[in-house]
């Protein structure tokens, strides 16, 4: 496995596979690598010749008085967790590198309206800016992205058909701990007593997805998943909302496919979790 830093050598890189006919998989990160990750890895290696790895705390998509400065790191760590999964590159830029004196930026409109969009304002540019560099920079075949950044994904998968990217974005399912925690690099924000109570997600969107059928109220639903959340005293809700699964936009009614998705605090750390539910398929 090779590590480089800057966009010349990984684009020599890419662009030597390129000639030799290789398919290019890419998993963009921002470090701190745990079995999610490996699962994005694992899978990029099953269906790409070469799979890049990009391990890059993006500072644009952090607003002011977000966790940017915290954000936990340790890039050796990252580099086995590669390592092991069958990476072939880990691209580790500075951010003087990704975006020296840059003044443009990608913006999306709609889809980052709602949700994580709707509190953290700046958060959807900086992710699309930094994506499509890495598009840019690593030219990858096919991109791959967890679930549990639902809006996330939608919003690139947008962003890939609007600005015509010759690629494939592959989502991947969540992936849990034993518990039902969904695993994310923040909970290593979490004392003993905060992990414990940051199970009232997973309960409460198990509660809500049980009550899931065609033609629900979505009120009733979100109602059923805040309540749950709610008996936990460590918790405080960011957002519950059931929204159609493309546009992003909040639904009254289950009458098409829906993504509810919560962003909860768990003292000071902000978890977010989600599932899908399409009507025609899992009525």
């Amino acid at each position: 496995m090779q590590t480089t830093t800057t966009i010349e050598e990984t684009r020599k890189l890419v662009k030597d596979w390129k000639r030799q006919g290789l398919t290019i998989g890419l998993v963009p990160t921002m470090g701190y690598l745990h079995e999610g990750h490996a699962s994005l890895i694992a899978r990029a290696r099953k269906e790409n010749d070469r799979v890049v790895v990009s391990v890059f705390v993006n500072p644009t998509q952090f607003g002011p008085n977000e966790d940017l400065e915290a954000y936990p790191r340790d890039f050796a760590h990252d580099c086995r967790l590669c390592e092991e999964q069958g990476a072939d590159l880990v691209f580790h830029p500075e951010p003087e590198e990704m975006y020296q004196d840059a003044c443009t930026y990608v913006n999306i409109r709609t889809l980052s309206d709602t949700l994580c969009g709707k509190s953290r304002p700046v958060h959807f540019s900086g992710v699309c800016t930094v994506v499509s560099k890495l598009f840019h920079i690593a030219a990858p075949d096919r991109a791959y992205f967890g679930e549990k950044d639902a809006q996330q994904l939608a919003i690139i998968k947008k962003m890939v058909k609007d600005l015509d990217f010759d690629l494939e974005v592959v989502g991947c399912p969540i992936i849990r701990e034993a518990d039902g925690l969904a695993k994310s690099s923040r909970n290593t924000y979490l004392n003993a007593q905060e992990r414990q109570a940051a199970l009232c997600l997973s309960r409460a969107l198990q509660k809500g997805k049980a009550l899931a059928k065609p033609g629900l109220d979505t009120k009733t639903l979100k109602n059923v998943i805040r309540e749950e959340i709610e008996k936990e005293p460590l918790a405080r809700i960011d957002y519950v909302e059931t929204v159609d699964a493309l546009t992003m936009q909040p639904v009254e009614a289950i009458d098409r496919p829906v993504l509810t998705a919560i962003a909860v605090y768990i003292g000071k750390t902000r978890l977010i979790d989600n599932f899908s539910y399409d009507p025609e398929v899992q009525a």
